[in-house]
C-alpha cells in the first residue's frame, strides 16, 4: 500500500513539477516577446467618424518595435476626449492625425441639433462635418428669404447607415486641421453615400425660429454651402471654449 501511495505521489509531483516549468517557460517567452514590442493605443471595437472616444472605447496593443511609427497613440489618456476624424477599426492603431480636439462641438451658447427629414427641401451635395453652412427658408407662394445673418456649423453629414459622409482617403477634418483649403476641395469631389441626416451647431432661438417655420410643413430649409468654410484658419478656435 505505501508503495502505491508512493509512486502516486512522484507521478503527481512530476507532473506539478512539468506544469512549473512549461508555465515558467511561457511566462518567460511572452517577457522575451514583449522586450521586443511596443504598446500602442488601439480602439476596442469599430469607432465611426465623428465619435468621443472615451476610456471604455480604447485598449492597448503590443506591436513589435519595427512595425512602430511616431504619430501612433502611446497613451490612453491622451486620446480619450478627442474625436475621430475618420473611422477606426477594432484593434487598429490609433494614428495622431486620425482624432482631433473638438473641431465639432458647440459654442457655449449652442447646442446641436439634427435637423427633420421634412424640414428640409434641399441640401448642398459637397457639405461636410466641420463646414459652415446658410440656411434659407422657401415654400409655395412665399417669398425665399435667408435665415439668420450669421453662418452654421455643421456638426455631422450622415448616410441612411449613419455613418458620416466623406472621402476616406482624404477626410474633409483632417485637411482642416492642417489648413490645406486644396485638400479640403479635393476632399469634395467624392464621397461614401448620400446625405439622409444632418446636425447643425445652433443657438437656441435658432432652432426655435427654424422649428417654428418648418413644423407646418409650408415652409421648408435650403441648406447652402458657405464660402467660409474655407477659412481654416479659425477652425481650432470653433470649439466649446471658444
Amino acid at each position: 500500500m505505501n508503495r502505491r501511495r508512493n509512486i502516486w505521489i512522484s507521478l503527481i509531483a512530476a507532473l506539478l513539477s512539468a506544469s512549473l516549468v512549461a508555465g515558467l517557460y511561457q511566462l518567460q517567452r511572452i517577457q522575451m516577446e514583449r522586450e521586443g514590442t511596443i504598446a500602442v493605443v488601439v480602439p476596442s471595437r469599430f469607432i465611426s467618424a465623428g465619435e468621443r472616444l472615451t476610456t471604455d472605447m480604447l485598449t492597448y496593443k503590443h506591436i513589435p518595435e519595427s512595425a512602430w511609427e511616431p504619430n501612433m497613440m502611446v497613451d490612453a489618456e491622451a486620446a480619450q476626449g478627442k474625436e475621430t476624424v475618420i473611422p477606426l477599426g477594432a484593434g487598429e492603431p490609433i494614428l495622431d492625425w486620425k482624432v482631433g480636439s473638438y473641431y465639432l462641438l458647440p459654442k457655449p451658447t449652442e447646442s446641436t441639433f439634427q435637423i427633420p427629414k421634412e424640414y428640409v427641401r434641399s441640401i448642398s451635395n459637397g457639405i461636410r462635418a466641420g463646414d459652415k453652412v446658410l440656411l434659407y427658408a422657401s415654400g409655395e407662394g412665399t417669398p425665399s428669404r435667408r435665415l439668420f445673418g450669421e453662418s452654421i456649423v455643421v456638426a455631422s453629414v450622415k448616410s441612411s447607415g449613419n455613418v458620416e459622409i466623406d472621402n476616406m482617403d482624404n477626410p474633409n477634418l483632417m485637411s482642416m486641421a492642417d489648413g490645406d483649403k486644396e485638400k479640403m476641395y479635393a476632399s469634395r469631389r467624392e464621397a461614401n453615400g448620400m446625405i439622409e441626416y444632418l446636425n447643425l451647431n445652433m443657438t437656441e432661438e435658432q432652432w426655435l425660429e427654424l422649428d417654428g417655420l418648418c413644423k407646418d410643413g409650408k415652409l421648408k430649409v435650403v441648406v447652402a454651402y458657405s464660402p467660409e468654410s474655407l477659412n481654416v484658419d479659425a477652425v481650432g478656435g470653433e470649439g466649446a471654449g471658444s
